[in-house]
């Protein structure tokens, strides 16, 4: 695709990449709604540890595979009237965990936490839509601009325990739900779609079936399920981690996941723009060294305050780097007309890499040594893994691989 580029032309895709990427900011608050408050649950409900997993772990799941459905559906009604979908579908549940969360029902939160996974999957939409307004040169740069949406979750852990505090739990989730609401009342007025996206109308399934036969998607779905499932996993389950390990509060624990979160979310573009610069391979290997080296550190249960932060903000510009290589990787190497339906089981699979270590960790607590060792050595094991593969099985350039019939 050539894009002639003109005054107008940047300044409506600068306006639109910055919609879109408010939009992944209120949704992916939303879908991290549960995680900063799963001490106070725990503590109100009297949760086991592997209760309060579960709890963080279910929108997880469900934002992770709507993904794959999602993405389709981007490549054939476009990044606009997804954007709206998906907020507008992403109130009631918002609204329905801060019910459950009143009453005090651990079923209830479960259930509707189930729900809550809708605004998880706002990802599959905007990769296609940054790529359609920018030329495969800058694609690396737009999908990392896009993906700090994810300060969403840095927002919430820092915002949300406050506001409970403030205005109390169900006022908090109604915040958040009007939020939704007016982000897309805003992309109802103001977005529009690249005047180079073309709708696919093939049917999903198809679809799906054509992007899983190509070779990128399984490649780039087990990088991603490492990178950006790190992410996720320790934005939803480092507030328990923090208040286990260090004995911080819900809110203190919550500042120093936000932390964590905003580290990641700035790292995320520069590892977009630098793989417009060098290959991708080399930012996702550096990535996935970072990251084993980091969580090895962790193991160690360096003292509070400065030396534990500094080990997971460093561990966090390690996967948000990693997150922007690999889907400028993605970008580079998907065919155009299946970018969306690549997108969505390339970020469901990151979304399923962010389900199962909440579940490890809570499971392979050890209560009586007050550590984590043994997930965190699984970390460690799977970066290290994922390093070799990169190194020895993928090549740094690679042509742009034909569609596959269906």
């Amino acid at each position: 695709m050539t894009t002639a580029i003109t005054p107008d032309t940047g300044a409506r895709r600068g306006v639109n990449l910055a919609l879109a990427t408010w939009v992944s900011a209120i949704n992916f608050w939303a879908w991290n709604m549960i995680g900063p408050l799963s001490t106070t649950y725990a503590g109100e409900m009297s949760l086991s540890s592997t209760d309060a997993s579960i709890l963080v772990a279910t929108p997880i799941l469900v934002g992770s595979l709507g993904r794959i459905v999602v993405g389709s559906l981007t490549d054939r009604f476009g990044g606009r009237v997804m954007f709206i979908v998906v907020s507008t579908a992403s109130i009631v549940p918002v609204l329905a965990v801060g019910v459950a969360g009143e009453a005090g029902s651990y079923p209830l939160l479960l259930v509707f936490g189930f729900f809550l996974g809708v605004a998880g999957t706002i990802f599959a939409v905007g990769i296609p839509f940054a790529n359609n307004w920018y030329e495969p040169a800058r694609r690396g740069f737009a999908t990392g601009v896009f993906g700090m949406g994810m300060v969403g979750t840095a927002l919430s852990a820092f915002f949300t325990p406050r506001f409970v505090n403030w205005f109390g739990l169900f006022t908090t989730h109604l915040i958040v739900a009007i939020a939704l609401a007016l982000t897309a009342a805003m992309c109802w007025f103001v977005m529009r779609d690249s005047p180079h996206f073309t709708p696919n109308t093939d049917a999903v399934l198809p679809k799906l079936k054509a992007a899983a036969k190509l070779a990128v998607t399984w490649e780039m779905s087990f990088l991603y399920a490492i990178v950006f499932g790190g992410f996720v996993a320790f934005s939803n389950y480092l507030p328990t981690y923090i208040k286990t390990i260090y004995g911080f509060s819900a809110v203190d624990a919550g500042a120093r996941t936000a932390g964590f979160a905003l580290a990641a979310v700035l790292a995320r573009p520069v590892g977009g723009a630098l793989a417009d610069r060098i290959a991708p391979k080399y930012v996702v290997l550096t990535s996935f060294a970072g990251t084993a080296l980091m969580a090895a550190i962790a193991i160690l249960q360096p003292p509070p305050d400065l030396w534990s932060a500094a080990t997971f903000i460093t561990l966090a510009v390690f996967l948000g780097i990693g997150t922007g290589g690999v889907f400028a990787w993605v970008a580079r190497r998907s065919p155009a007309q299946s970018v969306g339906s690549i997108t969505g089981i390339v970020s469901a699979a990151g979304g399923l890499g962010g389900y199962f270590p909440p579940l490890v960790m809570g499971a392979t607590y050890d209560p009586v040594a007050n550590h984590y060792t043994v997930g965190l050595m699984l970390l460690v094991a799977t970066a290290l893994i994922a390093l070799a593969y990169t190194a020895l099985r993928l090549h740094a350039h690679e042509p742009q691989p034909k569609e596959t019939p269906t």
